[in-house]
């Protein structure tokens, strides 16, 4: 098995493309190795010690390490560790018997308006399919949040999570797209 490697906009984390699918429906992130008790791989990639960040996207894994860490040194075991799980074929999370279940994705908006559910539906369908795609090659996903007043509120996960160019992509990237077709968009802000 050969696990390709691509670098991200965010020097700390690194995308890891083992040439299958990762998680079939929605991605899912682990900001701590708390939260990565219920993934067998999650737990093995946080038990390296450097690493502060795990991302399972469709058909890639981010992993971010911590500040002062060096990919010289972390890149093999993170390799090491994405090569032993995907060739013994363990799966991803543990199950639900065990206690565990698989994390669900964080739905939590700002509470939007009923009133402007077409304006939220031509946002969201926007974000699928024009940000999303992209946010994805670089290794990280983004999350519709809410819409009020005129304001996108997004979440960045992944590598674009921290990353020092993502305040950049939410105000020239996306925001610019936004504002251009969808009128009623006056700013987007991280949530």
């Amino acid at each position: 098995m050969f696990i390709e490697t691509e670098t991200t906009p965010n020097p700390a984390t690194l995308k890891f493309l083992p040439g299958e699918i990762v998680m079939a429906s929605g991605p899912r992130e682990f900001t701590n190795d708390e939260d990565a008790d219920a993934s067998p791989l999650a737990q093995a990639l946080f038990s390296l010690g450097d690493v502060t960040g795990v991302f399972f996207g469709r058909d890639f894994v981010s992993v971010t390490i911590a500040p002062g860490a060096a990919w010289s040194d972390a890149k093999p075991q993170v390799l090491a560790v994405l090569l032993d799980h995907f060739v013994s074929g363990t799966p991803l999370f543990v199950s639900a018997s065990a206690g565990f279940a698989v994390p669900a994705e964080d739905d939590s908006t700002i509470g939007d308006d009923p009133a402007d559910a077409d304006v939220i539906d031509q946002i969201k369908d926007l974000i699928e399919t024009r940000v999303r795609p992209a946010v994805a090659n670089d290794g990280g996903d983004i999350v519709y949040r809410g819409f009020r007043d005129g304001v996108v509120f997004l979440q960045m996960q992944g590598a674009c999570s921290g990353c020092p160019s993502s305040s950049a992509t939410l105000k020239h990237g996306i925001e610019s797209l936004l504002k251009h077709y969808v009128p009623e968009v006056n700013e987007v802000r991280a949530a």
